[in-house]
């Protein structure tokens, strides 16, 4: 890959990179919050619960238009206007229908899902996800104009609205009743608790919506119903390959409290939920790469040199999928104080749960194949094997070993089709990855946890002191193999060429 191309992808990934994992970080501190002033472990398996259904709903009301988007707008630049508005009009009247019929058997809902007493979590929850489901196009607009400062802005603003709504309902105003009342009583309620997680991020949803208006409204309308059908053709296989994938992501979350019912279900699904967004770092590398590298795969599909570079980017994402890896399981000793004592019966999932995002991100490398050269429903047909695993493992392992099936069931989901897409993908796009050099990292990798496991000292600070050597020795392998310093921006000022 030249080195110009290298360094805008690296550019643009580190803009997405910088807004989603600083927007994924501060949003992930409402996890200690929750974890700490909710009344119990059940109330944040509630949270887990619903915000689990989210993301299903989400990619349904998506239903594959963002990649379809990016599809037809890089192949005919010259109508990408018509491409935006075509898409933007589709998924505007889908999502206003699923909203309308949210609220209009709200209760019918809350009932099938167990929250009877609380139909209004359902009505908010529908309204969320019909707007996030309509700013997806305007967000994938933004990529595909190459202003990614503009994109992590408004991603930052939801943010830090959502985490300011949450301090305020669930940390001010319980301290407000307590001196002074009457100045909240009027829409403040003590005895709400984890409905303010919901009210918190609706208000959010709608005021950055606001902000997105300019770009919603930034090409004329021009929509075409023989372009939507073509559209239609491309992404529908998508949305099965999307409710596949995010099903492999949640399914768990949402099957939980049927295989293991009662209080002790919805406390074992809390501490199960809390625990896995410890290890939410590794998703949000992954998704940051995956704002860049989408446009970047169809940007670069008519460059002679684009197989080689497709194979420089899983290389690095792999060396660095590892390095975090590493981070997280070195220092779990001291992360794990992000949750409170009541969670820490779940940190055995964290590493599991790791490495089954660096397959689920090592997956998203290699759908390239089928996405370029048109085969969606491939990747439709290998998400629905790895439905089909989640689903038969955690009904045969969550019964006896609780949500650690759970965590086992996501790795062996995201091993196979990892696998089955790399020998799959191999007979239709041949690329050349480097795979001595992928095992080679991988191996050292698993070297130094297995060491890191065997470090036990009584002193917290040796512990850590052994185990930051064992980090830093991995660095150097990085830096002597494949990234000199020199290479490195700002870095390279202080280092001789």
């Amino acid at each position: 890959m030249p080195e110009k191309q290298i360094k805008t992808l690296a550019k643009e990934t580190a803009i997405y990179g910088i807004s989603s994992i600083l927007g994924k970080f501060i949003n992930w501190l409402l996890v200690p919050l929750y974890t700490y002033v909710l009344a119990s472990s059940a109330d944040y398996g509630v949270v887990t619960n619903l915000y689990a259904w989210t993301a299903l709903l989400l990619v349904i009301l998506t239903y594959g238009m963002e990649t379809g988007f990016f599809r037809f707008a890089n192949d005919n630049a010259e109508n990408s206007g018509a491409v935006y508005t075509t898409s933007l009009i589709s998924i505007g009247i889908t999502s206003i229908l699923f909203a309308i019929v949210v609220m209009l058997f709200r209760h019918s809902f809350a009932a099938m899902l167990g929250y009877e007493k609380f139909p209004e979590y359902i009505a908010m929850l529908g309204v969320i996800v019909a707007i996030d489901a309509f700013a997806s196009i305007p967000f994938a607009y933004l990529r595909f104009k190459k202003r990614p400062v503009k994109f992590a802005a408004l991603k930052l603003l939801f943010v830090a609205l959502n985490v300011a709504f949450n301090l305020f309902f669930l940390v001010a105003c319980p301290a407000i009743a307590k001196t002074s009342p009457t100045l909240i009583d009027w829409f403040y309620r003590p005895d709400y608790g984890v409905g303010y997680v919901f009210v918190s991020n609706i208000l959010s949803t709608a005021i950055q919506t606001l902000f997105l208006l300019p770009y919603i409204f930034a090409e004329k309308l021009d929509f075409r119903f023989t372009l939507l059908r073509r559209i239609l053709r491309y992404s529908l296989p998508l949305l099965v390959l999307g409710i596949a994938g995010i099903m492999n992501q949640t399914l768990d979350k949402i099957l939980y409290p049927h295989l293991v019912s009662g209080a002790k279900g919805a406390a074992e699904l809390g501490i199960y939920g809390a625990t896995s967004k410890l290890a939410l770092i590794m998703l949000m590398f992954t998704q940051a790469f995956r704002y860049a590298y989408e446009p970047f795969i169809f940007a670069k599909n008519k460059d002679k040199n684009s197989v080689q570079a497709y194979a420089d980017a899983m290389k690095f994402f792999v060396i660095f999928s590892l390095l975090i890896f590493l981070g997280m399981v070195l220092y779990i000793d001291v992360i794990k104080y992000a949750i409170a004592p009541e969670y820490w019966s779940g940190l055995g999932v964290v590493p599991i749960i790791l490495v089954s995002f660096i397959f689920q991100g090592i997956f998203f490398n290699l759908s390239l194949w089928y996405k370029l050269s048109d085969r969606t429903m491939v990747g439709a047909i290998i998400s629905i094997i790895g439905t089909i695993v989640i689903v038969a493992g955690n009904l045969w392992l969550v019964p006896r070993y609780g949500f650690y099936g759970c965590a086992w069931a996501e790795f062996a989901c995201y091993g196979l089709i990892m696998l089955i897409s790399y020998f799959w993908g191999r007979k239709v796009m041949p690329v050349p990855y480097n795979l001595k050099s992928i095992g080679f990292y991988l191996i050292v990798a698993i070297a130094i946890y297995i060491v890191s496991q065997n470090i036990n000292y009584n002193s917290l600070i040796t512990n850590l002191f052994l185990k930051s050597i064992l980090l830093i020795a991995f660095l150097t392998l990085i830096v002597h193999q494949d990234l000199p310093l020199k290479n490195i921006p700002i870095i390279n000022r202080f280092v001789k060429r």
